[in-house]
């Protein structure tokens, strides 16, 4: 791959764009926000130059039900031998290519399963999609060379690439993607209306629930809108479990001992599910949760103090999985969650305990 034209600027196209110059592809952009395209250029993404010949791919970075009018339309101008989309829902956009008369040949889905709750090309990173599924939804119809191209893409974007029917993959990502931001949408609007004595309470606890609900609503409309059915039986499956919480919660304190148990038993048995579930999601690929522990300490909020922190367990020979920093309302200290193997960290307990400049937490 010589030649690309990302049509899109915002996190996920500019991403690719970021990806793909550094490997030195030449990257064409294009973006009906002018300022938008403009800041991409700026950051090294490619140019804003129209190509003067067929590029070899053409990724459409757009929302899910634009992809079949942004197709048709690039298509009909012959801009690339090779087109795919990058929206997180493909059924549609696989319907509608069929509507508006495109070539289904010359183009496959896909979805990079990464991202952020920022939008706009500044959040855009070009290593966003290392290690990163990257699934691709060939038809019947997509040529070998196009799922070739793809392939390649992927690769150059450091991916992992993951073949899937669009119709799975649509059930999939309503699961541990769009459901969740909906939810996570509707927890952090009991707080629009909150006390502000509630609000100055809040902590780590509901930042994480809440983080993704700051994704943008526009975009997040338009990917819920063309994954309604899906995203719907999972909130079926969720509203029963929310039920059965509620049921619990207002046996809890009845006067009937009885009721009392089988309340206090159906809660437990509610959170041991979580657990249960949540030790299936891998904090880093290839790696499951049951396999690591999180150990807490305390730095002080100083310039340099977590590379010394970093710099220091790295000399002990201890490998930091994943991190988590949570400043102290006064902003004289932090506390940090460093996620290591469980092996590692009685080790790393013991050290930072015995150090003496850092304080373990917890």
């Amino acid at each position: 791959m010589k030649t690309t034209t990302v049509i899109g600027t915002g996190a996920i196209g500019t991403s690719v764009a970021l990806a793909l110059t550094r490997r030195g592809v030449k990257v064409h952009l294009e973006d009906v926000d002018r300022a938008a395209a403009k800041t991409a250029e700026a950051m090294g993404a490619g140019s804003l130059e129209a190509p003067h010949e067929r590029v070899d791919l053409a990724v459409l970075a757009v929302p899910p039900a634009q992809v079949g009018n942004v197709l048709a339309r690039a298509q009909d101008s012959g801009l690339a031998r090779a087109y795919l989309d990058v929206a997180s829902v493909k059924k549609v956009p696989h319907d509608d290519i069929r509507a508006v008369r495109a070539d289904p040949a010359s183009y496959i889905g896909s979805h990079p399963l990464a991202g952020t709750e920022r939008s706009g090309p500044l959040a855009a990173r070009a290593d966003l999609f290392e290690g990163r599924p990257w699934v691709l939804t060939p038809s019947e119809l997509t040529g070998q060379e196009v799922l070739n191209r793809a392939l390649e893409l992927v690769t150059l974007c450091d991916g992992m690439p993951v073949v899937m029917d669009a119709g799975v993959h649509d059930h999939a990502v309503a699961l541990i993607s769009h459901a969740p931001h909906l939810i996570s949408s509707l927890l952090a609007a009991r707080l629009e209306h909150a006390t502000e004595e509630s609000v100055r309470l809040s902590g780590q606890g509901v930042a994480d629930v809440t983080r993704i609900a700051a994704g943008d609503a526009r975009l997040w409309g338009d990917i819920l809108s063309s994954n309604a059915t899906a995203v719907a039986d999972v909130l079926d499956a969720f509203a029963a479990g929310l039920s059965r919480a509620i049921g619990a919660l207002r046996t809890v304190s009845d006067a009937d001992p009885e009721k009392r148990r089988r309340a206090e038993e159906d809660l437990d048995e509610l959170l041991r599910e979580g657990n249960r579930g949540c030790a299936r999601i891998a904090r880093k690929p290839g790696t499951r949760r049951t396999e690591l522990a999180t150990v807490s300490v305390t730095i002080s909020d100083k310039p340099g103090a977590l590379a010394e922190l970093f710099t220091s367990i790295g000399e002990i020979g201890v490998n930091i999985e994943d991190v988590r920093i949570e400043h102290s309302r006064d902003h004289t200290r932090g506390l940090v969650e460093l996620v290591v193997q469980k092996g590692s960290a009685t080790e790393l307990s013991r050290w930072l305990g015995a150090g003496g400049t850092w304080a373990v937490s917890g």
